[in-house]
């Protein structure tokens, strides 16, 4: 089998991704009987077959541009929820607030009254209760 993988692309994090939503979609497909369960199952298949053909594929610098564009798009999306949660441990000690000329978003101490902040991006100022 290791000689046979050799020069193949094999399984990456994007064939991962469509493994598990093979299986999230049989399940559901198993859930939900009739037209709704065929079509969730004949999806399924679908992303079984697409997964195989990328693993077994030998244009590997095609299915590494593919990778990248889903490791790209998976860290906007893990992205914004880390940047939501930094913000929820933070804030005890500081707030944020955006610039109203370029929406940077800006963080501030606690409990130094009125402020004037400057954007470091822009350069405008405002002034704000921290």
């Amino acid at each position: 089998m290791a000689r046979f993988m050799i020069g193949r692309n094999g399984t990456d994090q994007l064939n991962v991704f469509l493994l598990v939503l093979c299986l999230v979609l049989m399940v559901l497909g198993a859930i939900f009987r009739g037209g709704v369960g065929s079509f969730l199952n004949g999806v399924a298949l679908a992303l079984l077959i697409l997964s195989w053909f990328r693993m077994l594929s030998k244009n590997l610098s095609r299915r590494r541009a593919e990778n990248a564009q889903y490791l790209r798009r998976q860290y906007q999306v893990t992205g914004w929820f880390r940047k939501q949660k930094t913000r929820w441990d933070q804030r005890r000690d500081y707030r944020f607030f955006t610039c109203p000329s370029c929406h940077t978003t800006l963080r501030v101490p606690k409990g130094r009254g009125k402020i004037r902040i400057v954007c470091r991006k822009c350069g405008s100022s405002f002034t704000r209760k921290s």
